[in-house]
């Protein structure tokens, strides 16, 4: 299976066909509103601000880590917009590791050949569905080494 293929569920249930994405750069971020990572949300919605006519932004809430994303989907969707002004293409919440991980971060640790080992980890797909990047929780999104790929 590759990038295009996939088919998925925006936040508040619409269906998101990844065919969409062909031809921009694409970042994939498991996010979580309790973590000491959260306000890398409001770096994401400035990098989807400056750069979103090159790059796509998705977020991924998911609890796999500590237990940081307690609230359901409708209370995320609030939780973004309230406090960080979230624009950018969120996600129902999901497993991005064990035996209920999402196949689509099956694929991304397949071609990445890593999973994410924290929330706010971000893979970056090129204009070709191709995994060109893995980034650490610690990297700000507005990072050059991300801004630079752009």
């Amino acid at each position: 299976m590759g990038f295009y293929e996939f088919k998925m569920n925006g936040i508040g249930g619409e269906p998101i066909d990844f065919e969409s994405f062909k031809g921009k750069k694409v970042l994939l971020v498991n996010v979580a509103s309790e973590c000491g990572f959260t306000p890398q949300y409001e770096d994401l919605q400035n990098l989807h601000k400056q750069f979103g006519d090159k790059l796509t932004i998705l977020g991924f809430p998911a609890n796999d880590f500590g237990g940081q994303e307690p609230k359901a989907n409708n209370e995320i969707e609030s939780f973004c917009q309230l406090n960080f002004g979230v624009t950018f293409q969120m996600f129902e919440k999901i497993n991005v590791l064990g035996v209920d991980r999402h196949p689509l971060f099956t694929w991304l640790e397949k071609e990445e050949g890593q999973a994410p080992n924290w929330n706010f980890c971000k893979y970056l797909v090129d204009e070709n569905g191709r995994v060109i990047a893995l980034y650490p929780s610690s990297l700000n999104p507005m990072d050059e080494i991300i801004t630079s790929q752009l």
